[in-house]
């Protein structure tokens, strides 16, 4: 039995350890010295306020033994007890410091629900974390990235996680089961079609965790469109496709290509979202609803019919039923 309790005790962690000594100590030293001497010490508690006193050195003086048997207690106690409670306070910032440095280096797990996880530390990441941090201070956002030494932002929203996204393990320290959403973005330094691959293995390891988290992928070359589809993306964004027009654009025309990114950059400040059609707005016509919402603050850019999105529709056109209205508003 005392085996069995020495190799649990020694299985614990240093300063779990270290507080059960110092707590073992000043609580025994107490009660052998209101044992020792009732008058000066009439009570267990003065006991132990004595042995804190003196374990930790400050000497108040307001208790002292008289006898010398309690002296000699008192010898004692300053000989090992004080050495313990230095230790446990040592012990107590060096485990503070490991882990921050846990924490900032992407070794800790994320212990939240209802977070974001973004894959991929980018220019396109940084700024959509900048933009949800600033949209809402609340969010909590996991950062996974195996290429950085340590969290690149000191916002309290994000947690870094370092290592390969495709990896179950890496996967469930930043809270996979529980989170909300994952945006997997392109490794720029591979190739487009290798870049591709490891966003698509990265979707099948998340899908294969949690099968029913949202998950935005972003793909660069057409040709894997279709395997993200299988693989389970919820959303595909083609970034080569946006950047294709706006390089075609600017061969005609500057103007038109400043304007199209001034139009991207207040975006930003706005949200754009889907709203189903109600049901007293069917066969009701385009103008007229976009002038009810126009009242309101808010921009009817459109319509998705089924797998097509028309944008400004040419009139007269009505609204159908499972119709779903484009719509920007002020964030």
């Amino acid at each position: 039995m005392p085996h069995t309790f020495l190799s649990h005790f020694i299985r614990l962690p240093l300063i779990l350890r270290t507080f059960i000594i110092v707590f073992i100590s000043i609580f025994g030293f107490g009660m052998i010295m209101h044992q020792l001497e009732p008058a000066a010490f009439p009570t267990i508690f003065d006991g132990i306020w004595w042995a804190v006193i003196t374990a930790s050195t400050v000497g108040y003086g307001d208790l002292v033994p008289e006898t010398i048997p309690g002296r000699f207690a008192g010898i004692i106690l300053i000989l090992t007890g004080a050495g313990f409670l230095s230790s446990f306070f040592v012990s107590l910032a060096a485990t503070t410091v490991t882990k921050q440095n846990d924490i900032l280096e992407g070794k800790s797990v994320f212990k939240g629900s209802g977070h974001m996880i973004i894959i991929g530390w980018n220019e396109r990441s940084k700024g959509i974390i900048h933009t949800l941090c600033r949209q809402n201070t609340l969010i909590s956002i996991a950062l996974v990235d195996e290429s950085l030494e340590k969290n690149p932002l000191s916002s309290k929203n994000v947690h870094f996680i370092k290592g390969r996204s495709n990896q179950d393990e890496v996967l469930i320290k930043a809270g996979i089961m529980k989170a909300s959403k994952v945006i997997i973005t392109a490794d720029q330094d591979k190739g487009e079609l290798q870049a591709d691959m490891h966003s698509i293995i990265t979707l099948l390891a998340v899908k294969g965790l949690n099968t029913f988290v949202p998950c935005i992928v972003e793909i660069l070359t057409h040709d894997q469109i279709e395997n993200a589809k299988r693989a389970g993306a919820d959303e595909i964004i083609e970034t080569n496709i946006v950047t294709s027009f706006i390089m075609l654009q600017s061969i005609s025309t500057q103007d038109m290509v400043t304007s199209f990114l001034d139009l991207l950059y207040q975006m930003s400040e706005r949200k754009l979202m889907y709203q189903d059609a109600p049901l007293e707005d069917i066969d009701k016509d385009y103008t007229t609803i976009g002038i009810e919402h126009l009242k309101n603050g808010v921009v009817l850019l459109g319509i998705k019919r089924g797998e097509a999105t028309i944008l400004n529709p040419p009139q007269p056109f009505s609204i159908e039923k499972n119709d779903q209205l484009i719509l920007i508003r002020s964030s």
